[in-house]
């Protein structure tokens, strides 16, 4: 499998950054790649057309209907809908209950259905995407919200399967906790800072509580991400590495992690 980075920044777009889009890629026995979009937050569909194919996505899952997750994915209704070449057919998206009716409220007159056949997220049932399976995983959010673990086949010279988990945004909580366990990557958002933030629960986590779930579950690697402009990126990581001594990156766009 492979991470890329579409964008990253914590509750709206920075001036380097779109919010929150992941694209999730890999390929089966025939060669065929296989490309999911975990969240198309305000911003990354822009992205999107830079680090992979609008046109040729197998499936959308997103983890919770605020704007920095789910905003482009009605502007990614339009560039489907309207290609000079045809309209393209409905792809699988995924999402909480009400989906639908989120993006029609964001896009005003585009009705979902026409481009995107939605699903809502059971908790706990595995979706089969090709070579990959995604298996939703509430978490702890002001609004109904999902972490996502992936499994599919690795990238590594190795073989064999590997695990990737999207937290989603979250607080600590046990369905965090199942998200970090035995995972070969960790993608986790940690959008407040100790101290300053210490009031608010329930809604984000830190770099320290992010870097607590993965050394708990023993995640192999992290990367950090959803972190807002107002933030020192370098102050999370701090916070995260007192805590959890294994591998750990902060995300970029464009940044590509093979799993």
């Amino acid at each position: 499998m492979r991470l890329t980075i579409l964008g990253c920044a914590g509750s709206f777009p920075s001036a380097d950054s779109a919010a929150s889009g992941y694209l999730v890629q890999a390929d089966d026995e025939d060669g065929r790649t296989w490309s999911v979009v975990l969240d198309l937050g305000s911003g990354a569909l822009g992205a999107l057309q830079k680090y992979g194919d609008a046109r040729r996505l197998d499936a959308i899952g997103v983890s919770h209907l605020h704007v920095d997750h789910v905003a482009d994915v009605a502007a990614l209704h339009v560039l489907r809908k309207y290609d000079p070449t045809g309209a393209l057919p409905a792809v699988p998206l995924f999402g909480p209950a009400g989906t639908a009716d989120r993006v029609l409220q964001l896009s005003g007159s585009e009705h979902p259905s026409e481009q995107f056949d939605v699903a809502s997220w059971e908790a706990g049932a595995a979706v089969v995407v090709g070579p990959l399976t995604l298996t939703p995983i509430p978490v702890e959010h002001p609004v109904p919200a999902f972490g996502l673990r992936v499994t599919g086949p690795s990238s590594l010279p190795d073989g064999g399967t590997a695990t990737l988990s999207y937290s989603g945004d979250t607080d600590t909580c046990p369905g965090l906790d199942a998200l970090a366990t035995d995972v070969d990557l960790l993608l986790v958002e940690a959008a407040y800072l100790e101290g300053r933030d210490d009031h608010l629960r329930g809604i984000h986590l830190t770099g320290r509580r992010a870097g607590q779930a993965a050394a708990r579950g023993g995640a192999r690697r992290m990367v950090l991400t959803h972190i807002p402009a107002w933030n020192d990126p370098a102050v999370t990581e701090a916070e995260a590495r007192a805590v959890y001594d294994g591998p750990i990156a902060l995300a970029y766009p464009g940044a590509v992690y093979v799993v």
